[in-house]
């Protein structure tokens, strides 16, 4: 196979293997593309929760991201937890040194098992100073709650939200609807012109640990092999679909999805 683009990915790790920077790069790799780490934390942790997060110097972070895209330049970034102001702060001071332009940013700010990764200080800067520099932001409805400050629990709901959101500066925002209780599933993909809905069957299951890290990791692996955001967002959600759909059943808690779905083996590896 070969490689379609490169991926710089500046996020936290799941000791687990099922979100975090491990699913960006199982995600990104099936998909076709080359990923590179710039690691934010390090988290321990399983399916039924965090029991521990070690944030990595802002400094280190900033070496990571410089460092590497001097050598290797990334076609597209992808974002996820960012824990502090600190960091925060560091990142968009390396963003601006290395000048690229197509940037996803899922802002991570709780768990699947309910821990808070971001504390308010941080959301605030985030809100400020970060979500304005990127291409499409990728919140969950919690999420989406947070950064337009109201609540959300139909689909209107997400479209106002989402227009809220747009008035901070960004330029695109996808909101995944995967915590309305409806059986079908809505996301929406918004910018200053243009609303979009991406209606699917919603799977029951409770595997869907790293589904918003594989979605965004998927989203920027597409785009940054050009095709367009909505056909990037259109082809992830349907990655993350089958995912689940496959997903290994591990864990006594929200176990990993299949990032692997995508691969069809040559058969004399079989």
């Amino acid at each position: 196979m070969k490689i379609k683009s490169k991926v710089l990915v500046i996020a936290g790790s799941d000791s687990s293997g099922g979100a975090g920077i491990q699913a960006d790069i199982k995600t990104i790799s099936a998909l076709g593309s080359y990923a590179m780490t710039a690691l934010t934390a390090v988290t321990s942790q399983n399916t039924r929760g965090v029991q521990s997060i070690f944030l990595v110097p802002p400094s280190e972070i900033s070496k990571q991201i410089e460092f590497t895209s001097k050598d290797i330049k990334p076609d597209a970034i992808k974002i996820g937890m960012l824990a502090n102001t600190k960091i925060i702060n560091a990142v968009i001071k390396s963003l601006s040194i290395i000048k690229v332009k197509k940037i996803i940013l899922d802002p991570v700010m709780v768990a699947k098992g309910g821990t808070r990764l971001i504390n308010k200080k941080s959301i605030k800067i985030l809100r400020k100073k970060l979500i304005n520099k990127v291409t499409l932001i990728t919140p969950n409805i919690p999420e989406a709650e947070i950064l337009a400050n109201q609540k959300i629990n139909s689909k209107q709901d997400m479209i106002n939200a989402g227009k809220k959101i747009l008035k901070l500066g960004v330029k695109n925002i996808l909101i995944k609807g995967g915590h309305l209780k409806s059986k079908i599933s809505y996301d929406i993909l918004l910018d200053k012109n243009d609303i979009f809905v991406f209606k699917n069957k919603k799977i029951k299951s409770k595997h869907t640990h790293g589904t918003g890290c594989t979605l965004s990791s998927a989203i920027t692996t597409y785009y940054s092999c050009g095709k367009s955001l909505k056909k990037s967002c259109e082809k992830a959600i349907k990655y993350v679909n089958q995912a689940i759909t496959y997903a290994p059943e591990y864990g006594k808690g929200y176990g990993p999805i299949n990032h692997l779905n995508s691969i069809d083996l040559n058969k004399k590896f079989r």
